[in-house]
C-alpha cells in the first residue's frame, strides 16, 4: 500500500495532518518503520523550521490501518496545553467507515444512536466489549461512548458517521463488531469481506478552537472516493453491493 502525507497546515504551535491508512502514527519501541511523526518531522526540516524546540510531539493517535486528519504539537509547551484543553478546544472530530452486516437474524440498527458498551483488552491489547453474563471470565473493563449517524445501508454493507465521547484504543472497530458489524478488512473482528484491501474507517473530520489565536479552525478530508464507486453506490441512501 503506497503511503500518502500530506501537511494540512502548520504554525509555531501545531501541524494538521492528512495520514494514509498503513502508517504508523508514531513509533512503537523497536519499530523501524516510518510513522507519521517522523515523516512531519522530515518535512520540517527540508523547510528550515525544524529544530530541539520546535518538533513534532504527539496529541492522539490514529490506529495503523486508520486514514485521515489527525493534529500534533510542535512544542511540548502546546503538548501540554493541547493534551490538557483537548475536550474542550475540539468541537467535532468526525469518523466515516463502511462494516459488513450481520450474518443471519439480527435486529437492525436505528439510523442513529448511541453505543454505551464499556471496553476490555486482551492479552495483545486489542480492544472487546465483554459479553454479559460471561462464566468463568473477569474483566478489568473501561468506559466508552460512541456516537453513531448510518449514511447508507445496503444487503451486504453499512456506511457509518461516527463520533466518540471516550478515545479509547480501537473504540469504534469493537462497538460495531459487538453488534455484528464488524469493519470491512478488518481481521481482528473476523470480518469477512476486504473490498478496499485495506480497514474501511477514515477521521474525516477534525474542528477545534486554535488554542492561541482562538480562530475556529475545521480540516475535512472525504472518505475514500473508491469506497462507495466500488459499490456501485446508486443513490445516497443506498449502498449495493
Amino acid at each position: 500500500m503506497t503511503q500518502k502525507f500530506q501537511v494540512l497546515f502548520q504554525d509555531q504551535n501545531i501541524a494538521v495532518i492528512n495520514k494514509s491508512a498503513g502508517l504508523l502514527s508514531v513509533p512503537y519501541p523497536g519499530c523501524r518503520a516510518k510513522t507519521a511523526i517522523a515523516l512531519l518531522e522530515e518535512y520540517m526540516r527540508k523547510r528550515g523550521t525544524f529544530s530541539a524546540k520546535h518538533r513534532p510531539f504527539a496529541v492522539h493517535r490514529l490506529d495503523k490501518e486508520t486514514s485521515g486528519v489527525m493534529m500534533f504539537a510542535l512544542n511540548e509547551r502546546a503538548q501540554k496545553i493541547i493534551m490538557d484543553s483537548w475536550q474542550k478546544m475540539v468541537s467535532e472530530r468526525l469518523y466515516r467507515a463502511v462494516a459488513e452486516n450481520p450474518r443471519g437474524p439480527a435486529k437492525s440498527l436505528p439510523d442513529e444512536g448511541t453505543i454505551d458498551s464499556p471496553l476490555a483488552y486482551n492479552a495483545y491489547n486489542v480492544a472487546f466489549v465483554p459479553k454479559a453474563g460471561s462464566k468463568g471470565a473477569s474483566f478489568k473493563t473501561i468506559p466508552a461512548r460512541t456516537n453513531y449517524k448510518i449514511i447508507a445501508r445496503s444487503k451486504q454493507f453499512t456506511m457509518f458517521e461516527l463520533s466518540l465521547d471516550t478515545g479509547r484504543k480501537n473504540q469504534i472497530r469493537a462497538h460495531l463488531a459487538s453488534l455484528g458489524y464488524p469493519l470491512c478488512g478488518d481481521k481482528n473482528y473476523r470480518a469477512k469481506t476486504n473490498p478496499f484491501g485495506r480497514l474501511a474507517l477514515h477521521a474525516r473530520t477534525l474542528e477545534f478552537v486554535h488554542p492561541w489565536t482562538k480562530e475556529k479552525m475545521r480540516f475535512e478530508i472525504p472518505e475514500p472516493s473508491e469506497w462507495l464507486i466500488s459499490c456501485s453506490c446508486r443513490s445516497s441512501q443506498e449502498l449495493p453491493c
